[in-house]
């Protein structure tokens, strides 16, 4: 695993030769040129809790039951670290400077003083920790008590871009306490809008429930994100951005990369099971309808459903990271006007991301401009 620290020449000559903040990133397609990429080592199998029952696929419920606070499969790691790695190796290829977190043992124990965890997770999806707004790196007040200290694993990079001059914000650190969560949460019947597990006792937000487009951002609310957390970004951000609160069909929503994905200006790539109703400020822009997902049905997903299909990654209008076996969403990306790039990313996969999940995208060749 390569992780960077501390000042890098080559790095800091190719920021001279960009003229860019060190942290520069205002949408989801401008050119990348510096990019965080997570790892699995280290990686913990969070607690059972009710946030969980809202948010993991039924066949896998029973494997975090039994094993909650325990490392996952040896296995599993070693082969979705040769994904990411094989990834990094794809992004710099490509010309991107790829940073890694630190490795962390996530299966220590911890506690507050309002309660106690067996373990984290892992530092594996610094888009769920992080939201790039323009120069400012905003970390998340995460609802989940297994990812309270995950950013700690990134603390060493955010002390780096905020010497060479990147802004660096946290919310409101939650106390996560008991009176945040729905002891009586059920499951949605047919055709019911889910309840959310969580309140509105004090703002929490994953950043990966935001997505970018220049002055307007659009988030869902989720069994994650509150409106009292959609709120503080919103005043957090002022008057330069606008945010919207998105529809989502979605029995158990957490993270809107998987439902709706601008790819760039005139394009937007949409989960039609989710997204019935595209906004109208989207009139003009042509549609993608994600197709079906190849995943191998016995392919254990721990954290998500097969729809991580459309969970790409655009290094520039053109170019878009795609699952090497996701055949049929490649195709149609290549009929869309776009250029796929295949990577291995199954076994990676299984921990709950793609390749969109898997990275922050610090710096884009590119400014603030409104594409409506």
């Amino acid at each position: 695993m390569r992780v960077s620290k501390g000042r890098n020449p080559d790095i800091e000559n190719h920021r001279q030769e960009t003229l860019l903040p060190v942290v520069n990133s205002y949408n989801e397609w401008d050119p990348l040129e510096e990019v965080i990429v997570g790892v699995v080592d280290g990686a913990a199998v969070p607690v059972w809790d009710v946030c969980l029952e809202a948010t993991m696929p039924h066949k896998q419920r029973s494997f975090f039951q039994q094993n909650g606070g325990k490392p996952f499969p040896k296995e599993r790691i070693e082969a979705a670290r040769r994904d990411l790695e094989e990834f990094a190796h794809i992004l710099q290829s490509e010309g991107v400077i790829v940073r890694r977190p630190e490795a962390v043992d996530h299966c220590l124990p911890f506690a507050t003083p309002q309660w106690r965890s067996r373990s984290g997770m892992y530092a594996a999806m610094p888009r769920d920790v992080f939201l790039v707004i323009g120069d400012e790196i905003i970390e998340a007040p995460m609802a989940w008590r297994s990812r309270y200290f995950e950013a700690i694993a990134y603390r060493p990079l955010l002390k780096e871009y905020f010497r060479n001059g990147g802004r660096w914000t946290a919310a409101p650190k939650p106390q996560l306490a008991d009176e945040l969560y729905r002891d009586d949460y059920r499951e949605p019947g047919p055709g019911e809008k889910p309840e959310y597990v969580i309140n509105e006792f004090e703002p929490t937000f994953d950043a990966a429930d935001f997505i970018r487009c220049g002055r307007d951002i659009f988030v869902q609310q989720s069994h994650v994100t509150n409106r009292f957390g959609i709120q503080w970004l919103e005043r957090h951000l002022g008057d330069r951005f606008r945010v919207h609160v998105l529809e989502v069909n979605d029995d158990h929503p957490m993270h809107i990369d998987a439902s709706f994905m601008p790819l760039c200006p005139g394009k937007l790539l949409v989960n039609r099971e989710r997204v019935p109703n595209i906004p109208s400020m989207f009139k003009s822009w042509d549609v993608l309808y994600a197709p079906e997902p190849c995943i191998a049905p016995g392919h254990p997903l721990y954290m998500t459903s097969a729809w991580i299909n459309m969970n790409v990654l655009m290094l520039d209008q053109k170019r878009v990271i795609v699952e090497k076996n996701e055949t049929t969403i490649a195709r149609a990306l290549k009929e869309f006007g776009l250029t796929p790039i295949p990577c291995p990313f199954t076994n990676f996969n299984s921990f709950g991301g793609s390749f969109h999940c898997a990275t922050l995208d610090v710096r884009r060749r590119g400014g603030l401009e409104s594409y409506f």
